[in-house]
């Protein structure tokens, strides 16, 4: 299965970490795998190589996650952009976890 948690602040979204395989299908052919790992990178690179934030971005193969946290001190603009951009993830995970309730969890922490 996989688990996405979201950590707050608060009412201000500051990373996440999605971890596990979900298990639908072999892998390569796991649609579920593929929406969670599509929409990270998507955000991932929204964050990072558009918007020019660095955040930290930790890739752990051993036991199949990856980390994304939030810079501390951002300006207006980049904080309401990335906090767009983290909700509707969340939003996105919450709808395949409605879809897909044995393979893949949404928590909030």
């Amino acid at each position: 299965m996989t688990t996405a948690t979201f950590h707050t602040e608060g009412r201000r979204i500051t990373g996440f970490t999605v971890q596990g395989h979900s298990g639908y299908a072999p892998e390569g052919e796991d649609i579920v795998c593929a929406a969670v790992t599509s929409a990270v990178r998507l955000v991932e690179c929204a964050v990072n190589d558009v918007l020019g934030l660095e955040a930290s971005v930790k890739v752990r193969q051993k036991d199949a996650s990856i980390t994304l946290k939030l810079p501390a001190h951002l300006g207006q603009t980049s904080e309401s952009t990335c906090q767009t951009l983290l909700a509707a993830l969340m939003v996105h995970f919450v709808q395949l976890a409605e879809e897909y309730p044995d393979f893949i969890t949404v928590m909030e922490v």
